[in-house]
């Protein structure tokens, strides 16, 4: 997958504190947005495929589409 350069517009405070983050990290402003995206990025797209796959799952209940009461939930002989 090839670079692509954007321009961003930040706060003066913000703009220092990547400089010294990227400083403390031996790594320049431009890669570490890139990886602080990065991250996000994957963590996003790792939370939406796990919602979708916990949505397309049957549920392991079998009710009648009402809530169980507590003493039902709980009631592990019935269960079986």
């Amino acid at each position: 997958m090839g670079l692509r350069n954007i321009t961003i517009t930040v706060e003066e405070e913000v703009a220092r504190w990547a400089r010294l983050e990227a400083g403390r990290k031996e790594t320049s402003v431009s890669r570490l947005l890139g990886g602080i995206l990065k991250e996000r990025m994957v963590a996003e797209d790792g939370y939406e495929r796990a919602m979708r796959n916990a949505l397309a799952r049957k549920p392991f209940l079998k009710t009648s589409g009402r809530y169980l009461p507590r003493e039902e939930i709980h009631d592990r002989a019935g269960l079986r």
